[in-house]
């Protein structure tokens, strides 16, 4: 494999956006420990987002790859172009669910026979599998893709304390709301394309008004979840600092964007998003650490 081929991969899954989501993986394994994860821990934990977030963005791009090549705006990638093969891709798609259930395994604090993380594998598996297939038949894809992320902080917690709790569900439930959120307005930008095609989107069902009202819904839920998680935890004050600022960080996302005008659309989507994913951690970090210190 040279070196080109694996630089073609990880541009082809836009490696780089992991940002979004490993930090709130991140943010479930501190929060379960109430400090900080063993070496292991942490180790285990971002080998199985890396398996995971590969195998669904190169499936997505692999199911996606003829619909890819008649859209203007994604006809230049890996596959609708030839860069890469078909086979390659899935091979590279086995070898991440293989890392992922690797990781999986080792993620057993509690010593049990088989690990509740590889029981729940499967549902994972899943929800990763059947999203990119979802915009052939529903408007709720967006939400489905919310969940498949949501599972990050869900599984983190989980590897962690070998449970499945409140905290887990709600911290889930952020995420997935935070998502489909942002996945809303990335899909706006599709909007022309998804009605001439016929795909099924909440932009082609309901117009491009209707969807930048819902992903504002969708991230006040955001702010709710993670505020009931604060409650439930009994975090301080520099938490709750740090969720100030992200409701302050979404209300200026979502200043970027209107139904009029998309042009900011990059800015709204990449840089607001992997900022306030750092910044909730960073804020939830300090303020596990302060209160150890008490």
């Amino acid at each position: 494999m040279t070196f080109k081929r694996i630089r073609d991969f990880t541009e082809m899954i836009k490696f780089e956006h992991t940002v979004f989501a490993l930090p709130f993986a991140y943010l479930g394994a501190f929060l379960a420990n109430r400090g900080w994860p063993s070496g292991s821990q942490l180790l285990w934990i971002s080998l199985a987002m890396v398996g995971a977030r590969t195998a669904a963005m190169a499936l997505n791009r692999l199911i996606d790859r003829h619909i890819d090549a008649r859209n203007p705006r994604t006809a230049g990638r890996a596959l609708p172009t030839g860069l890469l093969a078909v086979y390659e891709v899935w091979l590279y798609v086995a070898a991440s669910w293989a890392l992922l259930l690797v990781s999986a395994w080792q993620l057993n604090p509690l010593h049990q026979t088989v690990p509740l993380t590889v029981k729940l594998m499967p549902i994972a598996v899943f929800v990763l599998t059947i999203y990119p297939y979802t915009k052939r038949f529903t408007w709720t894809c967006h939400l489905i893709l919310g969940l498949a992320d949501g599972l990050a902080p869900a599984g983190a917690w989980v590897g962690v304390t070998g449970r499945f709790e409140l905290p887990a569900v709600l911290l889930g439930l952020a995420v997935a709301t935070w998502v489909a959120g942002f996945d809303l307005i990335y899909a706006c930008q599709d909007y022309e394309f998804d009605m001439l095609e016929r795909m099924y989107s909440i932009p082609a069902k309901f117009g491009i008004k209707a969807s930048l009202v819902t992903s504002a819904l969708l991230h006040v839920l955001t702010i709710v979840f993670l505020g009931l998680t604060g409650l439930v935890l009994d975090l301080g004050w520099v938490y709750w600092a740090g969720l100030i600022i992200a409701t302050g960080i979404f209300i200026y996302e979502h200043s970027l964007v209107s139904p009029t005008d998309l042009s900011k659309l990059d800015a709204a989507f990449f840089n607001m998003n992997g900022i306030l994913s750092v910044l909730v951690f960073l804020f939830t970090f300090a303020d596990i650490m302060f209160r150890a210190k008490i």
